[in-house]
């Protein structure tokens, strides 16, 4: 029953409402890893700005085996990028740490894409930008993502769009069906997406629209995820003093 022409369309004047309101003559500015998120949302943004409005900026920390792809999407859209190794920063601040501080195992795989989001907005300031996040409704909805890494951003075109959603309209947007369909992985631990996760997008992505699911012990785990995750989507906490 999804609609991708309908609601490739209302994104895309939903994108140059946002602009319009948040700054007229602004640029888009994403991260390009080369998968079907950033590959998506690029494509969304140039059709509703022009590609002259768009700037993807590339953040390998070292070499990265797939960055092939990110040009690949850059040069398909015709867009400006920028390349931008994070390794140098992610090293200083390793080397920085106190010796007696033995910095976790969960510290050091979220460190680069909290470099990368500050990156994202260095470039953004430098640029006239507002900043693309470019998270899917799948991946918040177990907490997939860094908080104040790739979480992050001044709008969101995808956040309430499932992985099997974002794919339909990537293919509707004529993007590289090798991007569209590029087997997600984190770029932070070597493992797919769907390795880490314990289930698989398409699994994941019925449950959330329908509230079916074959396994039970998947579903206990997708809910589990849910409720541990959830604070990531939330603003954070204030204290609301009584003045009275």
């Amino acid at each position: 029953m999804f609609n991708a022409l309908k609601v490739k369309n209302d994104c895309v004047n939903w994108i140059r409402e946002f602009f319009e309101k948040n700054g007229p003559d602004c640029n888009a500015v994403l991260g390009i890893s080369g998968g079907k998120d950033s590959s998506v949302a690029a494509a969304l943004c140039v059709e509703a700005l022009g590609a002259d409005r768009v700037i993807g900026v590339l953040m390998p920390k070292g070499n990265q085996h797939d960055i092939d792809c990110a040009y690949a999407l850059c040069k398909h859209l015709n867009i400006k990028h920028y390349v931008i190794n994070i390794k140098d920063a992610f090293d200083g601040i390793l080397n920085a740490m106190p010796k007696e501080l033995e910095l976790s195992v969960q510290s050091v795989t979220n460190l680069p894409p909290r470099i990368r989001m500050t990156t994202l907005y260095a470039v953004s300031q430098s640029c006239n930008g507002r900043v693309v996040n470019t998270c899917n409704l799948s991946e918040d909805w177990v907490g997939y993502s860094t908080r104040y890494g790739d979480s992050v951003g001044d709008f969101s075109p995808m956040s309430r769009l499932t992985v099997t959603e974002v794919k339909q309209i990537g293919h509707l947007l004529k993007l590289p069906s090798e991007l569209v369909e590029k087997t997600p992985i984190d770029g932070l631990c070597g493992k797919t997406d769907e390795e880490n996760l314990g289930f698989t997008y398409a699994e994941l992505d019925r449950y959330i629209r329908t509230g079916e699911i074959d396994d039970p012990k998947k579903k206990e785990l997708i809910d589990r995820k849910h409720k541990a995750n959830l604070f990531k989507l939330e603003l954070m906490p204030c204290f609301e003093p009584d003045l009275n």
